[in-house]
């Protein structure tokens, strides 16, 4: 039996192996050997062709409402508590809008948008210092995170690229 085929069977065996192993034993190995991530859930709440952004002292620049989902939390229950926790808002986030998956930072942001008919007063909570609603033209400084989430954002608005078939098999 050559080395391919010994590799093919092998991995066979593991894939059965894991298929019949325990639910937690099945979650430990995937978290040893899988890379980790952490996920946000993301709203950007827009007025009048703008939307709001944050100053907060453990951000560089400008970013948009949100944080990480709480274990167990599901995205939209995590956007509307980080929404109410930094500005006051009790918002219904409605569905994501999109998802945006940064493999540098090993980061998954879940994004919401909210459209208002009125902006409202913000009550400003311990994590965000200023508040202020912007075009994206005039943002200036932004974390990395939100620039990223904007550019996703602006994507959505876009045809999907279609996927297609790169080679025929040998």
């Amino acid at each position: 039996m050559d080395l391919s085929t010994l590799r093919r069977k092998a991995g066979t065996a593991a894939l059965v192996g894991f298929r019949v192993a325990p639910g937690p034993l099945k979650r430990l190995a995937v978290r040893t050997v899988a890379p980790s991530y952490t996920v946000g859930a993301v709203c950007v709440i827009e007025h009048d062709g703008e939307f709001l952004v944050l100053w907060q002292p453990h951000r560089r620049g400008w970013s948009l409402p949100g944080g990480l989902l709480g274990r167990g939390e599901e995205p939209a229950e995590a956007v509307r508590r980080e929404v109410a926790e930094e500005v006051g808002l009790d918002i219904d986030p409605g569905d994501p809008v999109t998802v945006r998956v940064d493999a540098v930072e090993q980061g998954v942001d879940v994004v919401f948008r909210v459209v208002l008919d009125e902006r409202p007063d913000l009550e400003l909570a311990t994590e965000a210092r200023k508040a202020r609603w912007t075009r994206r033209s005039e943002l200036g400084p932004a974390d990395r995170d939100t620039r990223g989430i904007l550019a996703a954002l602006e994507d959505v608005r876009r045809e999907p690229r279609p996927g297609r078939l790169l080679h025929l098999g040998q």
